[in-house]
């Protein structure tokens, strides 16, 4: 726990469900810095995690009332936040894959295909979501924004090999773990709701 800026206490939290307005605003300003703690430490780049600090903090802001217990507030805010990184990284991923399937735009695909392609980048985002932060950057610079080694490398301060190496072990993360998907078919796609009020 962050002893320098606590999480607002139930009571404060109590009086906000309740609809007051001037502790509602103090809920969501002492919330912010753990917000954007959560954000930082997993999205994949400060522009990501400013907007999903953001986006948490208006969920917050207008959702407060169906928080079931005063008390999980932290693990609620923590989900949201996850949950929109998670849905950033989909999106991330369903733009390259998009672009990479422009040539063969000919063919409409079937219900089917599009369910099943659909399914299939929730479970590359959700693996790559689950990466340590350093590799979930490098990984989405170069494999999925396209950005050039030289950029990414200078980008987060890294030598060339630096870079390469971390980009090789995100890689070969990413392959483990989506093999490890592949081996439990009956496993549910976790499919988070962007903005799912369970503590």
């Amino acid at each position: 726990m962050n002893r320098r800026f606590p999480w607002p206490d139930e009571r404060l939290i109590k009086a906000a469900q309740d609809g007051d307005v001037t502790s509602l605003t103090t809920v969501v300003m002492e919330s912010q810095p753990h917000v954007r703690k959560f954000a930082i430490s997993l999205c994949a780049s400060p522009q990501d995690a400013e907007d999903a600090a953001q986006e948490a903090l208006i969920i917050l802001y207008r959702k407060i009332g169906t928080l079931r217990a005063t008390g999980a507030l932290a693990s609620w805010m923590f989900r949201i936040v996850r949950n929109e990184c998670l849905r950033q990284v989909r999106l991330l991923v369903s733009r390259s894959d998009e672009a990479a399937a422009e040539p063969e735009a000919g063919a409409e695909p079937s219900a089917e295909d599009a369910v099943l392609r659909r399914l299939e980048v929730e479970r590359i985002a959700a693996a790559v979501s689950d990466l340590p932060r350093d590799q979930r950057q490098v990984l989405i610079m170069r494999d999925v924004q396209g950005l050039p080694g030289n950029v990414v490398a200078r980008s987060l301060g890294l030598s060339n090999a630096a870079m390469k190496s971390r980009l090789h072990r995100a890689r070969a993360a990413l392959r483990h773990s989506l093999a490890l998907t592949d081996q439990a078919p009956d496993r549910a796609v976790d499919q988070p709701d962007r903005g799912e009020l369970r503590p």
